[in-house]
């Protein structure tokens, strides 16, 4: 199940940026574009949703699930086996036998979780993505202002010269690493495969 984006054209217009009624497809697709990205960088679907998800077993009794808040655990296994008698305590999942034996183990969790509204700040970054690839849009017919983009280091008047270099993104829908940080320290970005049903 596709996931909503995380702001939406209203957001976009309450930010004092008009989109055009001929615009409106293409900045749906950049909502979702960005909505994706900031999720990648969290590592979670921040609004609520029911994923599965398979976590190394970790040797002790609790286990931490990503995506905070945690609001239901509907099915555990280990190994492929159903797990009984776990219980969710402060957002992570324990179990008196643990969840590793001597070897490895594979624990996988069917659950819900995430936040019901979207926070200001990460509809406001969705924005911000979306407005710089709106201009991007603007700036050239044929979609030429999509391209790489690059910014001028140094300018000369006499003799005219000009020096252009790229901060090392290749679209508006990368994030900083101090953006991608703040998310994974804010939502957990302890799993690389999480799957919503």
């Amino acid at each position: 199940m596709a996931l909503d984006p995380l702001a939406t054209v209203a957001d976009l217009e309450a930010r004092g940026l008009t989109v055009d009624a001929s615009e409106t497809a293409v900045v749906n697709v950049y909502l979702g574009v960005a909505s994706a990205a900031v999720r990648e960088a969290a590592g979670t679907a921040i609004t609520r949703t029911t994923s599965t998800i398979t976590l190394e077993g970790v040797p002790g009794q609790r286990l931490t699930l990503p995506g905070p808040p945690i609001v239901s655990v509907d099915a555990v296994t280990v190994d492929g086996r159903t797990v009984t008698g776990w219980r969710l305590v402060s957002g992570r999942l324990w179990n008196a036998a643990g969840w590793t034996g001597r070897d490895p183990s594979e624990v996988e969790v069917t659950y819900t979780h995430g936040l019901l509204a979207v926070p200001d700040d990460i509809v406001d970054l969705v924005c911000r993505m979306v407005a710089a690839a709106l201009l991007a849009y603007r700036s050239e017919d044929g979609g030429a202002g999509l391209a790489a983009d690059k910014e001028i280091t140094s300018e000369r008047l006499g003799d005219w010269s000009v020096t252009y270099g790229a901060d090392g993104r290749v679209t508006e829908m990368e994030l900083t690493q101090a953006w991608r940080d703040r998310l994974a320290a804010r939502f957990g970005n302890s799993v690389t495969a999480l799957m919503s049903r």
